[in-house]
């Protein structure tokens, strides 16, 4: 099995890469491959798409890398599991709302917009440990509880359409939505492979998902 997390120039993927391949060592999932090649992606059994920075500088560039087309092919077409982590969740969106606004891929029915917390004493970024509240259960959640904390770097967040779509939340003066899900696809706002033992349990689980 190879799973491969797109490098399309976000950010910083040393940290990811490190946690997807230690999960999968100790799950034997198989092989884990950061990569830019469309080929790789194309032939990939997951797919991972981590993102760091702002919606519509992301969007441009995910839409202009050589993994873009292959990557909605195996998803869209032949269902391949997908993770999208922190601007890729977002990415997930129909619309988002950064400094422009900016079309997403749409597999979730939802804007992202800036956070605005009813308590004006708590900053943005939202940036830290929160306790995630499980909305509804979830195979990549498999021993994942209300109360396990997640780290999060972000000042935007996803609004959704559809409740249904929405798997966990926080609490950050008010719901933030904190993990989506559609079919074979899977979003979360903070970042797993900096959430200690509760980010490395999604990994796993995520390797081991079929949909």
């Amino acid at each position: 099995m190879l799973t491969a997390i797109i490098d399309y120039e976000s950010g910083n993927l040393h940290s990811a890469e490190k946690a997807f391949q230690k999960m999968a060592r100790e799950t034997g999932a198989g092989d884990v491959v950061v990569t830019d090649k469309a080929e790789t992606v194309a032939r990939a059994d997951r797919i991972v798409l981590p993102g760091d920075g702002a919606f519509p500088a992301c969007a441009r560039a995910l839409r202009a890398s050589g993994c873009f087309d292959a990557m909605v092919e195996a998803v869209e077409t032949r269902g391949r599991p997908f993770l999208g982590i922190c601007v890729g969740m977002q990415l997930m969106a129909r619309r988002g709302h950064e400094y422009e606004p900016c079309e997403g891929l749409g597999w979730i029915d939802g804007e992202v917009e800036r956070i605005a917390p009813a308590d004006r004493a708590l900053k943005v970024p939202h940036m830290g440990w929160n306790d995630l509240v499980i909305d509804r259960a979830h195979p990549v959640l498999d021993g994942v509880t209300t109360g396990d904390h997640a780290y999060f770097v972000h000042s935007y967040q996803m609004r959704l359409a559809d409740p249904g779509q929405r798997i966990a939340h926080v609490d950050y003066g008010g719901d933030v939505t904190a993990i989506v899900a559609e079919g074979t696809k899977i979003g979360l706002q903070f970042h797993p492979e900096k959430s200690a033992a509760t980010g490395l349990r999604m990994i796993a689980n995520f390797l081991a998902w079929r949909p």
